[in-house]
């Protein structure tokens, strides 16, 4: 089934990928922590579904498990899908974290003549359209009220950059993420 299926811009993305020059910077109640990290992120073609028989969607299923170079922890582990509607051009995200965090982030993409593509999508709180849930807990005391992911495929190599605005601590402050991966 998945070899059929036109996964137009997530086609880059299928396979495995791992890198170590990753750096996640978060919130801290003295400040901002910064903890170099590797990680390792599967992404599965897993076909195509429609909805409501008249949409439908090229599927990827991933898995990303992040680890703390400091003490080798995990201290992320996001599964989750992308989807691309080829007849309106938009990519979708969704995710979920065992912290009871979910949203549904969307975008586009562009792909340039070298071969480089370029996913970007997005989330806030309260949006109609690609909105955040989270647990009564979060909501109270690490508030997620936006979400933007940037992806930067390039043959072999995987970049990102992705920005969680988190309302903690008594102030909105920029939870970022970035790293450099590539294809095994």
């Amino acid at each position: 089934m998945a070899d059929s299926v036109d996964y137009g811009p997530l086609a880059a993305l299928i396979g495995e990928w791992e890198g170590a020059e990753g750096l996640d910077v978060a919130p801290d109640p003295d400040g901002l922590e910064e903890n170099p990290y590797y990680e390792h992120i599967l992404f599965e073609a897993i076909g195509d579904v429609s909805n409501a028989e008249t949409q439908t969607l090229a599927v990827l299923r991933y898995h990303q498990v992040v680890t703390r170079k400091a003490d080798n922890q995990v201290f992320h582990n996001e599964s989750g899908y992308y989807s691309w509607d080829a007849s309106c051009n938009t990519v979708s995200q969704s995710l979920t974290i065992p912290r009871a965090v979910a949203l549904v982030a969307g975008g586009q993409f562009t792909a340039s003549s070298n071969g480089e593509v370029v996913i970007e999508v997005a989330a806030k709180v309260d949006d109609p359209d690609w909105g955040i849930c989270q647990s009564p807990f979060m909501r109270d005391n690490a508030k997620t009220v936006a979400f933007e992911h940037k992806l930067i495929v390039n043959g072999d190599e995987l970049s990102y950059t992705e920005t969680t605005t988190v309302a903690i601590y008594g102030e909105l402050v920029a939870h970022t993420d970035g790293n450099t991966l590539h294809k095994v």
